[in-house]
């Protein structure tokens, strides 16, 4: 028979599981992050600082009643098409610093752009009630081919390769999967869930966002077993 004392301890042990599991799933998240922008040429203080802001903007910041989090752009019939900080505009600000810094031929960037913007294109759709998706395993496409085009495009210069990859993957998705797919979305009548198409809503879990790390991990990965030959 079980007593009160071992429901009490059941109890206990459920809810030291359900704090302590988020807080490690946050924490390997964070990893993941800092090392793909440590990669990328930041400094871990940088990676740290660029982590935290990413993680602050994907909650609302209200000031003067303006949401910071989450930007309108503009708006179309009944929607309103709006920016994310943390899943766009960060990820497109560390590209466009990052084309500077390394210095990249605007020529090879354009080229990583236009052939991950097809792929990403052709395995995303608009659906009205959850915006712009890419199904399992098709998502993980464009990611594969910005580092295959880093690689190609500069492997001989690991951190321009890194970058690169995060680059064309970053600009990739917005153009492909989000500025070509927006005009047949808009098509379709706001849904009950709501009137506001967001680019990069899901923050650090959006196409845009991970995309990009992603890019860099894999690129990472495959320049390692390359160079360790």
């Amino acid at each position: 028979m079980i007593s009160f004392a071992d429901i009490t301890i059941i109890q206990i042990g459920l809810w030291l599981l359900s704090v302590i599991i988020p807080i490690l799933v946050f924490y390997v998240i964070y990893l993941i992050l800092t090392k793909a922008f440590n990669y990328l040429g930041f400094s871990n203080f940088e990676s740290d600082i660029i982590v935290l802001i990413s993680f602050l903007f994907s909650f609302p910041i209200i000031l003067f009643g303006f949401n910071l989090s989450n930007i309108t752009l503009f708006s179309y019939n009944e929607w309103k098409i709006a920016i994310s900080t943390t899943g766009a505009i960060i990820p497109i600000l560390i590209s466009c610093y990052l084309i500077i810094k390394r210095k990249l031929s605007i020529k090879t960037v354009i080229i990583g752009i236009f052939i991950v913007s097809i792929i990403s294109f052709l395995v995303t759709t608009p659906e009205p009630t959850r915006g712009i998706v890419a199904r399992f395993p098709y998502w993980l496409l464009p990611a594969f081919t910005a580092s295959l085009c880093a690689i190609l495009l500069l492997k001989k210069d690991f951190k321009k390769g890194a970058s690169l990859s995060y680059i064309i993957s970053t600009f990739g998705i917005l153009i492909g999967a989000d500025f070509l797919h927006i005009p047949q979305l808009l098509q379709n009548p706001p849904t009950t869930l709501g009137t506001r198409a967001t680019i990069g809503g899901a923050v650090i879990f959006d196409l845009i966002f991970i995309t990009g790390i992603l890019a860099v991990i894999l690129y990472g990965i495959i320049m390692f077993r390359y160079r360790s030959k």
